[in-house]
């Protein structure tokens, strides 16, 4: 920051007034971060207290005299006291794999600098929250979001960010229990990449708004409303919109027109504009939609979603010249230098017999045996006999020269290997060596498997004792690992072995440009591919090494490394070989029972070369004090392995500080670098006694982020300080090329990939011409693009430069290369930022690993560590905090996930390290397991599009009517055929009412079965003619009108179980003259849940009376009611079960038709309750135009299973067939709980043709017998009877459960036509119903991205982001629909998405409401049109769809207008400015996971929360999150803020099986949820 030195309150008033404004610019994203920063610098230049000019234009590495052991770049910070050191990492000895390759004192120090400056700094960061059984017990007990009040904008940034840290807090306590722990959370430092926020520090006395970025911009400057649940209790009606909750669109520019290559035609649909006139007209005459040909689809479209970043000018950019080719000193000639390997083995094992070889160590670390070389050769020749001439007969031998044979033998064995590698070599075959498997589930065996294919191994050579120890199958053979080809495996213990005859001798040409051995690399992504290097290179690469490091005849080495690969196998078995070197291995298992163990050895036997890895150092270091007397004066070369990991510089210093004073000499370490493919690279030459050290680099984070050499000098905190690994190889020649794209040589001062020209070097990757070629095969090429030679280079896969002196510098490797946002990140950079973070008493050190993930077209990355079992809940959070923070601070990168698992739980290496490729693999499929997860999105995605921004609303007719037809050329508006006239005089009456209809029916037809209502055995429990039905209403009149005390047209609640009971008490109810009112019963088992509602439909309807049965009645009375309502207040209760056989004086006949018919209620998606008034004529028109549509006659059977309580299936159940006369048989929904086929099997029996049913029955069916379809057809069902089955509902049409509906019962001869849904809403209640003629529903895919926009655009199936849609059922006669902009109430295009609205005779007439404020709710019955016909009025649905004209004909041969409902206008979701359907996002949720049931999303102050049902095991609860947040992320664009995982069934589902999203929106609110696990995403 600019103003370090400055005190902002001496500042004069103007500027103080001026930063203010900037602040609050900054917070209201009116500005970006660097424009703030400029401008703030600008304002405060003048009172910055005057710097030195520092220079920064270093072309060259600015080297520190490399006198001192300490890295430290500032001599002010003294290296760390032997003791201190030691005694630091005492404590740490208890821990699990001490794996400190990362231990570094000065970045420690940097870490904790960084956290330190933001110690003041303020930042809530949520803590997440578990359930207690499932995890440790959580520190945080509230979980929920308190009501905030929204302070005002001007009142300052205090109350405003007490309101944000509340609302983030979820805790019930004041802000401050947050703010005052901000410590131990303190927040991230607010570099370009991140957008977390803090206060400015408390010196500054102005009130100050806060940087827009608190949970990115969303949170920042929208203000928290008072969370305000919705009253599903009150009986106020809520104006429609009143109830969602959304804040004003976030700001943000619009994004211009940037499909320049597409144009709209009239349709509103962009076609390619280079498509020929000839066939644009063809297309126009065919009329058909028009879409873009599906090849413009799968071009990528990030171009138009993301939002590509501005280049930084202040990006640093190389400047140096082109790189030169580097040259290694020419490889010297040796006279008495043996033409192949194995001819020196033999040569030494012939003249040298008694010379030790190779001493191997038991587990205590004493020596075990010493093989000579006379042992070696004669083992190795009788094992090369054994294999060319006995496996197998004479005339078919198993093995022939060039077969390639796996070596499998443990690190404990060394002599074993030894011999089978040579045997292979003087047998010809070439060997593979590999890991022991350990289990069938090995991680990564199935790529070891990969790698056995590509290389075509079926034959694999083990010792005796590693045999035994395989996993095995039941009956003694081996396991068939995962993965493998089909292994024959043979024991090579020399009791196994056959001596050569007399004259066999083993051939031993002069080494060629054959395979001599394979060695197996891991690549990034996991696959294990086998490097082939022939007999010349490995015999170069002996002759190389010999002359780099010097070896002499009869030298003792001793290595730590793994003698399988790499720098273990090429010095400590093929070179020492080659110049008679005795080594002593230690391996891995020794050095973790004894860590001192490799220092011991080089004392003992005075070794010259040692061997290690840093971590070797650090062991050593930490055991050092239990050996007093060690000397390691003997050593003239200390070979660092991975000395070009850039942490290992502090680990060389730190053993050079504890180890001098043993007699180790500062010169001798030699760090090198190595490549599975290019072999050696680069070593450093042991120094001259006394000469000055090589120098450092310090280098800056900033500059090696975008891959540029920058000496740091501003800022201590981000340098890497890096050592040099030496000079290139003897006889190879080195350039630099750019990493990735062609090979194009780097400048001086860029960092790029080493590629390397040697004879020493791999040839190929086995079996894998494709890959080899890029690798192997690299000609780079100058800044022109024309190559500087013929000779081909191979890649190391390693990143660096050279510096001066020609010195190799390694800075990191390209598998742990991360590239965010275009810039470089080391994986390894960030392992050592996290470790830093002490005190490391939260995770184990050597078991964390980092890698990326693609999310949303960039890299994003991930730290997965292991936790530690005595860590609690507080703690682990708190080190997440804080890793968050370092690593922002000092590699200014925002993290996207931090994952701790249980100790042990991640997939190991064979040598113990942690398998990168498998723990990326477990985290993407879900198998991680994670105790403790900290996501943050909102930090590290800075390229989602720029919010939408509306435009205004106040636009003229004119302007609105021309946009229409340039955007659609027809107004999108449909309508059913005509309801035609009523011919006959005597059907008049019958229509004007239903009472009079169903007196008419009991006089003309009384013994007609109007009704037959099954129980679950499919048995007909009740039956109900015309007559019956009339004479059963008559004694409910009569009841009323003597018990009840009523007066014409007082309501009365109908409380009865789907049945005959309830239409009888409903035609009872207009024979009296009241009105009824049905009303679900409670559910007995239930009651605290069901009650309520009943009881509040009671109120509001202000009932004078309740019609039910006896078994409800004492239900209503009893004692567990009275726990939940107040059971003393009930209107009068009448049961209709025993009534007297009575008439009642006369039947009523309402005055008109307009009077009120009954009162339909029912609660909405949204939680609200509402009540609709049919009137007479309303119900008579709408059970007319179901007769139409469905050709309802007396002679007709229909099958009903449906909740006959409100909406279209109480007018199925009760009117239609009393209207209509055909016979209906009912099938409660209930009963098909304990019946499942109950619904199918009666269709069956009773051959129905038409069948409604809502889709939780659908649902039922569809899981729950989906597998049974056999056993059914057995017993002989059969639905090929069935033409119409119609799912009744007030939503979008569910394709997927219609879809799989049709195919399962598909082979019970259910036509695929069959299947289609009808719509109603609130203020229709059947607007939509597929009758019997009409075309089928069509079915279209729209674009999801312009759905967001409001706009519809038809696009291919299959295309991308495409939603596929059916068309709601044919529109019912006498119904007219139009598509309405909801803002500006005027119609739109058809190719737009609107409000449908409604005008039909049988729409409601209105709300019914307590207080009168019908006018609040008015213009959803009768509106009008703000231009186009305004005199019609209309009805407002509440839900948005579109109208599409398809080529199908109606019946009366008019193209058919096709009505698909998208959603409800009430639950869709603003965010960013566009408007999301819930459903969509959860389709996306349910599928990102197998454990998922069912999700739900809603949104709390403009955070979108997903709350997810986890169908598995609780463990598996925390890999919910990151893959949830990834799918919204992917497909929708969105940030999840909030996820939730809960128990099966916590989402509220009403009876329609509709979500309540709102209900479970109130619940998470007032943490009623019980959830699982709670994440808030940062």
């Amino acid at each position: 920051m600019a103003d370090r030195g400055v005190d902002l309150s001496a500042l004069p008033k103007e500027v103080r007034d001026q930063l203010a404004e900037l602040d609050l610019e900054l917070s209201e994203g009116d500005i970006t971060q660097k424009g703030y920063e400029k401008k703030r610098a600008k304002l405060l230049g003048p009172y910055i207290p005057h710097m030195p000019n520092v220079d920064l234009s270093l072309p060259d590495v600015q080297l520190s005299p490399g006198h001192s052991a300490d890295p430290s770049p500032s001599p002010e910070a003294p290296g760390p006291s032997t003791s201190s050191a030691s005694r630091h990492h005492r404590t740490h000895r208890s821990g699990g794999a001490r794996d400190d390759r990362y231990r570094s004192d000065i970045h420690t120090e940097a870490v904790q600098a960084a956290l330190a400056k933001h110690k003041e700094e303020k930042m809530a960061l949520p803590m997440p929250t578990k359930r207690r059984s499932a995890f440790v017990q959580s520190p945080v007990d509230n979980c929920t979001p308190p009501d905030t009040s929204s302070a005002s904008e001007d009142e300052g940034s205090l109350r405003r960010q007490a309101a944000l840290s509340a609302a983030l807090a979820q805790s019930l306590q004041s802000p401050d229990y947050w703010i005052n722990r901000s410590v131990q959370s303190s927040s991230t430092s607010s570099s370009a990449s991140s957008t977390l926020s803090h206060g400015e520090p408390k010196t500054q006395p102005q009130p100050q708004p806060q940087p827009a970025s608190a949970l990115a911009d969303v949170l920042a400057h929208t203000r928290i409303e008072n969370s305000v649940p919705p009253d599903v209790t009150s009986s106020t009606p809520q104006e429609r919109g009143s109830r969602v909750d959304l804040p004003p669109a976030v700001r943000g520019m619009s994004r211009g027109q940037s499909r320049s290559s597409m144009l709209d035609t009239a349709d509103g649909v962009p076609v390619n504009s280079r498509v020929s006139t000839k066939i644009q007209q063809l297309l126009n005459t065919l009329k058909r939609p028009k879409r873009p040909p599906l090849s413009e689809f799968f071009l990528d479209d990030s171009e138009e979603i993301v939002e590509v970043p501005q280049p930084d000018p202040n990006t640093p950019k190389p400047e140096g010249r082109q790189i030169i080719p580097v040259k290694g000193e020419p490889l010297g000639v040796v006279s008495n230098w043996p033409p192949a390997l194995q001819a020196a083995l033999a040569r030494w094992g012939a003249t040298q017999a008694k010379s030790p070889a190779l001493t191997a160590l038991d587990i205590t670390g004493k020596p075990l045996y010493t093989l000579t070389y006379g042992k070696l050769w004669s083992r190795s020749l009788k094992l090369a006999y054994t294999l060319l001439n006995k496996l197998g007969t004479k005339t078919e031998p198993v093995l022939r020269p060039g077969d390639r044979v796996a070596l499998v033998y443990p690190n404990s064995d060394p002599a074993m290997f030894w011999v089978a590698f040579y045997g292979c070599l003087l047998a010809e075959v070439i060997p593979v060596p590999i890991e022991v498997p350990l289990s069938r589930q090995d991680a990564g065996s199935q790529q070891i498997g990969f790698l056995l294919g590509s290389c075509g191994v079926s034959l694999a050579l083990t010792s005796e004792v590693c045999l035994k120890g395989l996993p095995k199958t039941p009956n003694g053979e081996i396991m068939q690992f995962k993965g493998w080809p089909r292994m024959k495996w043979v024991v090579t213990d020399t009791k196994y072995l056959t001596k050569p005859s007399k004259d066999w001798q083993p051939h031993i040409p002069t080494a060629n440009t054959d395979t001599a051995y394979i060695e197996y690399k891991a690549s990034k992504e996991g696959t294990v591919m086998g490097v082939a290097v022939s007999k010349i290179s490995m015999l170069t690469h002996c002759q190389a090494l010999t002359q780099a490091c010097n070896y002499c005849e009869g030298e003792t080495l001793v290595n730590v490394l793994d003698c399988k690969k790499d720098m273990g196998l090429w010095h400590g078995v093929l070179t020492s070989v080659m110049n008679r070197i005795h080594t002593i291995t230690v391996p891995y298992a020794v050095m973790k029972a004894c860590p001192m163990s490799w220092v011991q050895r080089v004392h003992i036997h005075k070794a010259r070369v040692a061997l290690v890895k840093c971590r070797d150092l650090h062991w050593a270091m930490m055991a050092h004090r239990d050996q007093r007397d060690t000397n390691l004066s003997s050593i003239r070369m200390l070979i660092v392995a991975d000395g070009a990991n850039p942490w290992s510089v502090s680990s060389c210093d730190a053993f050079l500080n504890v180890f001098q004073s043993h007699g180790l000499k500062p010169e001798v370490i030699c760090p090198c670098a190595s490549s599975p493919e290019a072999l050696t690279v680069a070593i450093r030459r042991p120094g001259a006694r006394g000469a000055p050290l090589p120098a450092r680099a310090i280098l800056s984070m900033g500059g090696l982020s975008h891959g540029v050499i920058r000496v740091n000098t501003e800022d201590k905190n981000s340098a890497l300080t890096v050592q040099d690994v030496g000079h290139v190889m003897p006889g190879a020649l080195m350039c630099i090329v750019k990493p990735d794209g062609s090979p194009q040589l780097c400048k001086t001062d860029e960092i790029g990939e080493i590629v390397l020209n040697s004879r020493a070097g791999g040839t190929m990757y086995y079996g894998l011409p494709g890959v080899t070629k890029n690798t192997f095969e690299v000609i780079p090429v100058n800044q022109a693009g024309a190559p500087i030679g013929e000779i081909p280079f191979t890649r190391t896969g390693l990143l660096g430069f050279v510096g001066p002196g020609s010195l190799v510098f390694v800075v990191g490797k390209n598998e742990g290369l991360l590239m965010v946002s275009g810039r470089r990140h080391n994986a390894d950079d960030l392992v050592a930022t996290a470790l830093a973070v002490e005190p490391v008493k939260t995770v184990y050190r050597g078991r964390i690993a980092v890698f990326s993930v693609t999310v949303f077209y960039d890299e994003r990355i991930v730290i997965v560590a292991e936790q530690r079992p005595d860590a609690s809940e507080e703690d682990s959070f708190q080190w997440m905090s804080r890793v968050l923070q370092a690593i922002d601070s000092i590699h200014q990168v925002g993290l996207y996930c931090l994952a701790l698992v249980p100790a042990n739980t991640l997939p190991k290496t064979p040598l113990g390290g942690i398998h990168i490729c498998e723990t990326k693999q477990n985290f993407l499929e879900g198998n991680l397991h994670p105790c403790n997860i900290l996501m943050c999105p909102h930090t590290c995605v800075t390229n989602l599009p720029k919010p939408r921004q509306k435009q205004p609303v106040g636009v003229g007719p004119a302007s609105i009517m021309v946009g229409n037809l340039v955007a659609g050329k027809r107004i999108a508006q449909a309508a059913g055929r005509e309801l035609g006239v009523i011919e006959d005089q005597d059907l008049i009456r019958k229509h004007q009412f239903l009472s009079e209809a169903l007196q008419w029916r009991a006089q003309t037809d009384p013994d007609h079965v109007l009704y037959v209502l099954l129980n679950a055995k499919g048995v007909a429990v009740c039956t109900a003619t015309c007559v019956q039905l009339h004479k059963r209403a008559e004694k409910i009149t009569a009841a009323l009108m003597e018990r009840g005390g009523l007066n014409t047209g007082d309501n009365v609640v109908l409380l009865y179980p789907p049945g005959i009971d309830l239409i009888a008490a409903f035609y009872g109810c207009l024979y009296a003259g009241v009105i009824p009112v049905t009303v679900r019963p409670p559910h007995p088992q239930n009651l605290a849940a069901t009650l309520p509602t009943v009881r509040m439909i009671i109120d509001v309807s202000k009932a004078a009376c309740i019609l039910t049965t006896q078994p409800l009645m004492r239900i209503l009375r009893s004692r567990e009611a009275a726990a939940s309502v107040n059971i003393k207040t009930w209107p009068t209760i009448i049961d209709t079960d025993d009534l007297p056989r009575k008439r009642p004086p006369q039947i009523y006949k309402p005055p008109t038709a307009e009077m009120l018919a009954y009162l339909d209620f029912s609660v909405s998606t949204t939680g609200m309750l509402t009540g609709v008034k049919m009137s007479h004529a309303a119900v008579s028109t709408l059970c007319r135009s179901i007769k139409l549509q469905c050709e309802l006659y007396s002679s007709r059977q229909i099958a009903i299973c449906l909740d006959p309580y409100c909406g279209l299936g109480f007018v199925l159940w009760c009117l239609s067939s009393v209207y209509s006369g055909h016979q209906s048989i009912l099938i409660p929904p209930l009963e098909l709980e304990s019946s499942l086929p109950l619904w199918l099997s009666t269709l069956s029996q009773y051959k129905i043709r038409d069948t409604f049913c809502s889709y939780s029955v659908m649902e039922l069916c569809t899981k729950g017998l989906g597998t049974q379809t056999e056993i059914l057809k057995a017993r002989g069902l059969n639905l090929s009877c069935v033409r119409s089955c119609v799912v009744i509902a007030e939503e979008r049409p569910r394709l997927a459960l219609t879809q799989s509906f049709s195919k399962l019962f598909k082979d019970l001869g259910l036509s695929s036509r069959a299947v289609s849904t009808a719509f109603g809403s609130r203020v229709n209640l059947a607007i939509c119903l597929q009758g019997t003629s009409g075309p089928d529903p069509s079915t279209v895919y729209v674009d999801m991205k312009s759905l967001r926009h409001d706009r519809v655009r038809l696009v291919e199936r299959g295309a991308p982001q495409s939603l596929p849609l059916m068309e709601s059922g044919t529109i019912l006669p006498g119904v007219r629909v139009i598509i309405v902009n909801p803002e500006t109430r005027g119609p739109l295009g058809d190719s737009h998405l609107g409000e449908i609205w409604v005008n039909s005779p049988h729409s409601a007439s209105g709300y019914y409401t307590i207080y009168g404020e019908e006018s609040l709710q008015a213009d959803h019955f009768n509106t009008r049109l703000s231009f186009g016909e305004p005199h019609t009025l209309w009805a407002r649905t509440g839900y948005l769809g579109f109208v599409k004209r398809t080529e199908l004909l109606d019946a009366s041969g008019d193209r058919h207008d096709a009505l698909f409902v998208v959603g409800s206008l009430d639950e869709t979701l603003e965010l960013r400015g566009l408007r999301y359907h819930p459903i969509d996002i959860e389709t996306s949720v349910s599928r990102a996971h197998r454990s998922i049931a069912e999700s739900a999303v809603f949104t709390w102050t403009n955070l979108l929360v997903v709350v997810a049902e986890l169908s598995g095991s609780e463990q598996e609860a925390l890999d919910l999150v990151p893959l949830v947040t990834n799918v919204v992320l992917e497909e929708h664009h969105l940030i999840v803020g909030v996820v939730v995982i809960v128990d099966p069934g916590v989402i509220p589902i009403n009876s329609r099986g509709e979500k309540q999203r709102m209900h479970l929106r109130d619940s998470f609110l007032a943490d009623q949820l019980d959830p699982i696990y709670v994440a808030y995403n940062m």
